[in-house]
């Protein structure tokens, strides 16, 4: 079960990174078009949020007596391991804020 979604997160990791790397040609064909870093950190953002939703959706389900166990706990498991790759993320950027502040001008 986790070796499943750190699969997944590794997958979805290599596939942005390949997308984010991508270097213009210069045979005069138009490169794709560069995405910003708020819109990536924002869709990384609802993903997350996504992922927490569909965990409580899950839980409340099966506290209705309809929804299958081992469903809720993927689901619960999933959210947990993005909230924990969300915070991490955080706090490499709460780190880097602090590492710029402290350069001299």
């Amino acid at each position: 079960m986790a070796d499943n979604m750190m699969a997944s997160a590794a997958a979805a990791y290599a596939k942005s990174a390949a997308e984010m790397t991508k270097l213009p040609t210069l045979s005069g064909t138009q490169a794709p078009q560069e995405q910003e870093f708020s819109d990536l950190l924002k869709a990384a953002v609802q993903e997350a949020a996504d992922i927490g939703y569909k965990s409580e959706r899950m839980t409340l389900a099966a506290a209705a007596g309809s929804a299958d166990v081992n469903e809720v706990i993927t689901a619960v498991a999933e959210a947990e391991v993005t909230l924990q790759a969300v915070t991490t993320v955080r706090d490499k950027v709460i780190q880097a804020y602090q590492e710029i502040i402290k350069m001299p001008i």
